[in-house]
């Protein structure tokens, strides 16, 4: 299978099944001499572990991440990373009758199609469990982000038809609620209304908003590595994304020049900057040094009790009722997978961006003369 890798310079690549014996990422182009340990990834997996509420698979899983490689005396070596988290809670018995039919939603047909083979247990490469391996690597990347300035916030916009209120935003409050929504009101109701969605066997998709500050300006290309074209790939290769949008997004459609561009102005320390963000952040490809706020749209979890139509290997029709441990939203597990994507593409493009100028290369290398 192609496609596992991610990244130019700060390359990843994830492997392992949702019910194989464990889930891993290699991490290549890692500089050396940045401190790590289990712990700072351990904090992000336990953000987008299952059984943390009502709202989540009640698959019972630790997600204990062990550093393999990579790592000596408490920093990275410039060598490859490699992390694992061993699988302990697999039931896939539950999947055993779903080898003969397609579930509605998921990957299962044209997996088929495409390789004549599948690993029914859970979804396997397709599964969502998948994603332990970019947030693994993810929390790697934000600490390079963080020791350079730049920081990363995430959370859960909407649910349903339930929206967060920007007036009501409250950072500190994405935490203190199962949903990961900064807005105390809305996760009530967002609460109410998956409630509802689980009495009816039902589940509920929603958006994942994620802003950046701290951001260079320069970083991204203006052709095909386009800094909000890349963020677009990486966040679409999440599973249940089905939409990207940065900045006003859709909404610049109905707008005009006039009131979608954004004025340059000078800032009190007479630096320039902009008096509005319609943009989010990237300006012909490239950062424009404010925040870089993006949107994801994440699909309700396809794995429902209600019953749905589908067909069989033997060309039936039939009627179905999934069964196994699923989460009746994928949002607020989604948020920290969302923010590791952003990381790994925004750490890519600024090592990618050490070559634009040579007096980049000249800051580095006239510091360390070739010894004759």
């Amino acid at each position: 299978m192609a496609g596992s890798t991610f990244g130019n310079i700060f390359k990843i690549t994830t492997w392992g099944e949702s019910h194989g014996k464990g889930i891993g990422v290699v991490i290549d182009g890692c500089p050396a001499g940045l401190p790590l340990c289990e712990e700072d990834i351990q904090i992000y997996l336990n953000r987008r572990k299952p059984g943390q509420s009502k709202f989540t698979t009640p698959r019972k899983e630790d997600d204990a991440v062990e550093i393999l490689s990579g790592v000596f005396e408490g920093k990275t070596t410039g060598t490859p990373i490699s992390l694992i988290v061993f699988n302990k809670d697999q039931k896939s018995k539950d999947y055993s009758e779903i080898a003969s039919y397609y579930r509605p939603g998921h990957a299962d047909y044209t997996f088929d199609m495409k390789y004549g083979f599948r690993d029914y247990r859970g979804g396997g490469r397709s599964s969502g469990r998948e994603t332990i391996g970019r947030v693994a690597a993810g929390a790697v990347a934000a600490k390079i982000l963080k020791s350079l300035g730049i920081s990363l916030l995430t959370y859960t916009r909407s649910i349903g038809p339930v929206s967060i209120d920007m007036e009501n935003f409250s950072a500190d409050e994405i935490s203190n609620n199962a949903l990961y929504m900064p807005d105390k009101e809305a996760a009530k109701k967002a609460s109410a209304y998956l409630e509802t969605c689980m009495q009816e066997q039902n589940s509920s998709g929603g958006v994942a908003e994620c802003v950046i500050t701290g951001m260079p300006v320069g970083i991204g290309d203006p052709v095909f590595d386009k800094l909000d074209a890349n963020l677009a790939k990486a966040i679409l290769s999440i599973g249940a994304v089905k939409g990207f949008e940065i900045g006003d997004g859709f909404s610049v459609s109905t707008a005009t020049g006039l009131n979608n561009n954004d004025a340059f102005a000078f800032a009190p320390n007479g630096s320039i900057t902009k008096e509005t963000n319609h943009s989010g952040g990237v300006l012909g490809g490239m950062s424009d040094g404010s925040p870089i706020v993006f949107r994801a749209a994440i699909k309700p979890t396809p794995s429902i009790a209600a019953t749905q139509k589908t067909v069989n290997k033997s060309n039936e029709s039939i009627a179905i009722n999934i069964k196994g441990r699923h989460d009746p939203i994928i949002v607020p597990r989604a948020v920290v997978v969302v923010e590791s994507m952003a990381a790994l593409t925004i750490v890519d493009l600024l090592l990618s961006n050490l070559g634009a100028k040579m007096d980049y290369l000249e800051q580095i290398y006239k510091k360390f003369p070739i010894q004759k």
